[in-house]
This record gives C-alpha cells, sequence and structure tokens, in this order.
C-alpha cells in the first residue's frame, strides 16, 4: 500500500517540469510549484534532522562508553530502532493525511508538508538529545 502511494507520487514529480524551472516559493501558484515547494522545504528539513542525527549518534556512543563495558544496554543500538519506526510512522501517518485529498492533485503537496512538520519536530528531539543530554 505505502509502495503504491510513493510510486504515485514520484510518478507525478516526473510528469512535471517544475524541476527544470526556476520557482519562486515566495510566489508560488499552481499545483506543481506548490508540491515542488513543498517538497524542497522537506528536503531542508531532511538536511537538518541528518546533522542532528549525527550530534545524537555521537552523544548515545559518548554515553555508552562512559557505561561499564558489561552494560545490558546499547543505547546507539536503541536510539536507531527508535528512528527506523520513527520512519515508518512519519510515512504512515504523512500518507494519512494526504488521504483528505485523496485522487487529487493536492495530495502529494500534503505528504511533502506533512513529512516537513514531523521531520523539523523529530530534528528538535533529536538535537535535545544530542546536545542536551
Amino acid at each position: 500500500m505505502r509502495f503504491r502511494s510513493e510510486a504515485a507520487l514520484a510518478l507525478f514529480l516526473l510528469a512535471t517540469p517544475v524541476a527544470a524551472q526556476e520557482v519562486n516559493c515566495a510566489e508560488a501558484v499552481t499545483q506543481i510549484e506548490l508540491t515542488f515547494c513543498a517538497e524542497q522545504a522537506w528536503l531542508r528539513a531532511d538536511e537538518d534532522l541528518n546533522l542532528a542525527w549525527s550530534l545524537a549518534v555521537e552523544q548515545a556512543r559518548a554515553i555508552q562508553s562512559a557505561l561499564p563495558a558489561d552494560a545490558p544496554v546499547d543505547i546507539e543500538e536503541d536510539l536507531r530502532r527508535a528512528q527506523r519506526v520513527w520512519i515508518d510512522f512519519r510515512d504512515l501517518a504523512c500518507a494519512a493525511e494526504s488521504h483528505m485529498a485523496w485522487g487529487g492533485s493536492m495530495a502529494p503537496m500534503l505528504v511533502y508538508a506533512c513529512r516537513e512538520r514531523l521531520t523539523r519536530q523529530r530534528t528538535a528531539d533529536l538535537r535535545l538529545f544530542g546536545e542536551v543530554n
């Protein structure tokens, strides 16, 4: 099910010439432009997430190294498992949100907007773990 919706999203984006054009997202009007801009915002959020992830992994390793060698925990593995679960949650939650516009051209934009919002929230959580702890 998720594969089908992601494949449809990919086909929609491949069929649009927006990427080849200059789009001023502050003045986006058409649905193609709005979807393109939503995707770009999500990609920027994802870049921020990757930076926060690196900090969080470093912090997990530092915490782990301070524990006794026989400690029955693997903080980095727990963090990785949590991230994989979060990605599944994000994708499913955003697919559900996009169903508000099921079958419409606005659905992909809703997916990207949701992914950006949830990614920024997760980035804040990872920064809290990576920078504060």
